[in-house]
């Protein structure tokens, strides 16, 4: 081989293998933050998605899938707040790789970024599903996925400094389109405002005090519980006394309980995706809220 095509080929190899070009894996633990990395990295990062949006994100298997993939990982992203604790902890530990132990720059928790809401007065497990540093669903407010993204920017920009420039002008686009929308959802969703709602699970906490919507009650008795006909008759009879415009579930949810409560008060039951994926229109965060402002301005007619 000639000594410049000896040279010519080095040089390749050596741009083909450089860390500067190659992406940066991410580890996310649902939807919504694997969609919120991708818009912040674009093809900087190579996201691996742990959960689909028709699971419940409460009740994840520790698969040998789910551990080889975080053996790989430069970052986690996780919601925080327990709500992964049931399966996260058990990955990480298995998975045995250092940059992801709580505490290193590789392991992020969305929650530390923002208000919880509905932190428990008492702990007790006998309450069901309890939440002990409050309801993790934060995703229900997109001024919470607003918070989350600057704080992730900056950390995908710290994991990566090579690329900082590229996470900071992708976050600059992102937060402009993002406030543009939130102002638009707010006043497509103005006259949702006030409009009382049953949910199946306290799942929709954040996304109700967004719009201003009144929740009645919830279908089940317990976080996580199913509910037995006993307490939905109960739960209809105060719908009775105290009317409401719609039943809420999320699409990974069994319509089981919101089908019979809505049939017997004669109300709308509105699926929502909960988080992207959950329809075949939430394909993207701002599809989600497009979709879901959509669904309930429906259900409320």
């Amino acid at each position: 081989m000639h000594a410049y095509w000896k040279w010519w080929f080095a040089a390749a190899l050596a741009v083909a293998v450089s860390p500067a070009h190659a992406a940066l894996n991410v580890f996310a633990t649902v939807p919504e933050w694997a969609a919120l990395t991708e818009e912040l990295g674009g093809d900087k990062v190579k996201v691996y998605m742990a959960t689909s949006a028709l699971q419940d994100p409460h009740h994840v298997e520790a698969k040998p899938s789910l551990i080889a993939r975080a053996r790989n990982a430069d970052l986690v992203v996780a919601t925080g707040a327990e709500l992964e604790i049931g399966w996260l902890p058990l990955v990480l530990q298995q998975a045995g790789n250092p940059k992801l132990r709580p505490g290193q720059p590789g392991y992020f928790e969305a929650a530390n970024f923002v208000t919880l809401q509905d932190k428990p007065a008492r702990l007790d497990r006998s309450e069901g599903d309890v939440h002990p540093l409050g309801d993790p669903h934060i995703q229900g407010d997109p001024r919470n996925i607003a918070r989350v993204a600057t704080a992730l920017a900056m950390r995908l920009a710290e994991l990566d400094p090579q690329n900082g420039e590229t996470y900071r002008a992708r976050y600059k686009a992102f937060d402009d389109k993002w406030r543009a929308s939130i102002a638009r959802w707010e006043r497509e969703g103005a006259p949702l405002k006030g409009t009382p709602v049953l949910v199946q699970h306290k799942g929709f906490t954040y996304l109700i005090a967004w719009l201003g919507m009144k929740e009645i009650a919830a279908l089940e008795p317990k976080p996580g519980v199913e509910p037995t006909i006993a307490y939905l008759s109960e739960v209809l009879a105060t719908v009775q006394r105290q009317p409401a415009k719609m039943v809420l579930r999320a699409a990974y949810q069994s319509d089981r309980p919101s089908q019979w409560i809505a049939e017997r008060a004669k109300i709308n039951a509105v699926v929502l995706p909960f988080t992207v994926g959950g329809d075949a229109e939430a394909k993207d965060l701002t599809a989600l809220f497009d979709d879901t402002i959509a669904r309930l301005r429906k259900g409320a007619q």
